[in-house]
């Protein structure tokens, strides 16, 4: 069967076994039994998956690639969902059990699947895979960055995030116009935020939609005291903070109301 690029999906077929491997070799494999591939295609990474002693699962949206899989890697058959991953309750499967999740993670929705994974995380203790290198800096950025954002802050609030690697675009096929690069985010230890949940995710998201003004300014819409608005912390910009510091700005939220 003849590769074929997912247009629609915006993925570009990893084709270089060494980076495959390496890929895969970013799993720890501590904390859980299972790891679940996103979109695996022909198979290249899942090869190196398959050969480690962890129960390896698939799950691809694509029917020519899940024929291919079932007729190259028997053993992987009973294993492979044929789903989209952002639309598929993975309790059917794993019955609340741990997970790792890894991937060649198509361009278009990888921020998504960032954030199902943030739902899921009290099931998903390690994350790892390939993004566009921009979106994997992103995502793995400190505070003081101007590409330090609402996708950083609310992974590093229950993950730590590190940057692997890069990968350039001759390795796939076809080849993508930009770099790629590899992360991997393993959950914190105390992944419970000190603060209202749903908050949180309000004030971050909220204070990066218009992050040149100053907190003061774009979190107008959450009537704060005039008490509380003079706390030095309203006259920065939301790139200033850390994630710890959005933690204190909810509570202090929080309390105000």
């Amino acid at each position: 069967m003849t590769v074929k690029a997912k247009k629609h999906l915006g993925q570009h077929f990893l084709r270089d076994e060494n980076i495959a491997k390496k890929i895969a070799d970013t799993l720890t494999l501590n904390g859980y039994k299972n790891v679940l591939e996103i979109g695996p295609g022909m198979g290249v990474l899942t090869k190196y998956l398959l050969e480690k002693d962890i129960a390896t699962y698939v799950i691809e949206i694509d029917s020519e690639s899940v024929e291919y899989l079932q007729a190259n890697y028997l053993n992987l058959a009973p294993r492979i969902i044929e789903k989209d991953f952002l639309k598929y309750d993975l309790n059917e499967v794993f019955k609340e059990e741990p997970l790792a999740v890894i991937g060649n993670f198509p361009y278009n929705i990888s921020s998504q699947i960032v954030f199902k994974t943030i739902k899921m995380r009290h099931q998903i203790p390690e994350f790892s895979g390939m993004f566009q290198k921009e979106v994997a800096q992103r995502i793995c950025e400190k505070e003081g960055s101007k590409t330090y954002g609402i996708l950083s802050v609310l992974t590093q609030a229950f993950y730590d995030a590190e940057y692997l690697f890069t990968v350039p675009p001759g390795v796939f096929n076809p080849p993508p116009k930009v770099d790629s690069g590899v992360l991997r985010l393993i959950r914190k230890e105390n992944f419970d935020l000190p603060c209202d949940e749903k908050l949180f995710f309000k004030v971050v998201k909220q204070a990066f939609q218009q992050r040149r003004k100053t907190l003061r300014n774009s979190l107008k819409t959450f009537n704060l005291s005039d008490n509380l608005k003079a706390n030095v912390i309203f006259g920065k910009r939301p790139e200033q903070l850390s994630v710890e510091a959005f933690i204190e700005l909810t509570k202090l939220i929080q309390d105000d109301v």
